[in-house]
């Protein structure tokens, strides 16, 4: 089995992007290229009748090999930015998604991702549910 272990990097604080709720926020410095969180996941059919339009959770779902998966630790709680601070991948090989700073971020810094399947540059209209695929 892998060990996840939990992070001492990060707190949940109100976020300052209008209507969002709650955002990720560092606790400390974190480098750019640095793993911020590895977040273990539960995985969901695409037939759960959680995934429809009407249901809470739809709005959490990641896209996650054939199906869905909600994001443990805070890793359903970052906030979407076309200028993030930060992307996220798919982990199949070890069932996590894993967020990775692509900017240097201060502490007390908001960390956002593009919502665009993790793709910081895309900035279509965001996609609420999905990320790349990544095995290493």
């Amino acid at each position: 089995m892998i060990e996840i272990e939990s992070t001492s990097k990060l707190f949940v604080g109100e976020s300052k992007i209008r209507n969002a709720g709650k955002g990720v926020f560092a606790k400390k410095s974190i480098a750019e290229g640095e793993v911020i969180e590895n977040c273990p996941v539960i995985e969901v059919s695409l037939k759960d009748p959680a995934n429809n339009d009407d249901g809470t959770l739809v709005d959490y779902f990641f896209y996650f090999g054939d199906g869905l998966a909600i994001a443990l630790g805070f890793g359903s709680l970052y906030n979407h930015s076309y200028n993030p601070n930060a992307t996220y991948k798919v982990n199949l090989k070890n069932n996590t998604i894993d967020f990775i700073a692509i900017k240097n971020i201060d502490a007390n810094d908001e960390i956002t991702v593009n919502y665009n399947f993790g793709v910081p540059t895309d900035t279509s209209t965001p996609t609420v549910r999905g990320v790349p695929t990544f095995n290493d």
